[in-house]
Order: C-alpha cells, then sequence, then structure tokens
C-alpha cells in the first residue's frame, strides 16, 4: 500500500502523557509534545449511545502518517479543537511507509 503525500493534507501534533495519574485515571500535568507531522484524518464510523441520562456519540477515526518510531496508543493527536485517543497503531505489511492511528475523538 502506498500512501500519496498529497493526501497529507492536515497538520497534527502528537502528545503523550506526562507522568502519574489521579485515581480516575486522568493526568496529572499537561501532555508533552512529541512532534508536528502531515496526516490525513478519515472518518471511518460513528455511532449514538445513550448512557447516564445523556446521549453520547462515538467517532472512529483513522490518522494516516508517514512512518515514525515511537508513536503508540499512549498518545494523543490533536487537530485544532479535536483531540483523538489512539486506540491502536497500525503498521501496514510492516514497509516502514506509514502508520495508521486508529483512534476515538474525545468529547
Amino acid at each position: 500500500m502506498t500512501i500519496l503525500v498529497n493526501r497529507l493534507d492536515k497538520r497534527v501534533t502528537v502528545y503523550r502523557p506526562a507522568g502519574p495519574t489521579d485515581e480516575y485515571g486522568e493526568p496529572l500535568n499537561d501532555p508533552i509534545e512529541v512532534c508536528n507531522i502531515w496526516a490525513a484524518i478519515e472518518p471511518l464510523q460513528g455511532r449514538e449511545y445513550f448512557a447516564a441520562m445523556q446521549v453520547n456519540a462515538d467517532v472512529t477515526t483513522r490518522i494516516r502518517i508517514r512512518y515514525r518510531e515511537g508513536i503508540d496508543r499512549t498518545m494523543i493527536v490533536k487537530y485544532g479543537d479535536h483531540e483523538f485517543e489512539i486506540l491502536y497503531v497500525i503498521h501496514p505489511q510492516f514497509a516502514k511507509k506509514e502508520l495508521q492511528l486508529m483512534s476515538k475523538e474525545r468529547q
């Protein structure tokens, strides 16, 4: 699978959590910026559900980036006002050409 350069049209920032978390699993410190990279952001699936007397929505999104070592599922991707939590990282054919970050947008 080849990745087309003209599809990487969004400038995103990757962050990693900093330090310890509280009793709810939330980080105590601000995340640390890892890199600014070009990416393609593709919403794949959306669903709405009713929980705790609220209507909630989940959108599964694929973020494609050029191959880069050190990206893992503990990281967060930010694009403008949107934050994406990385669910898992796909490395197609282990060709070191691209990474696909399957993620969920934070509400």
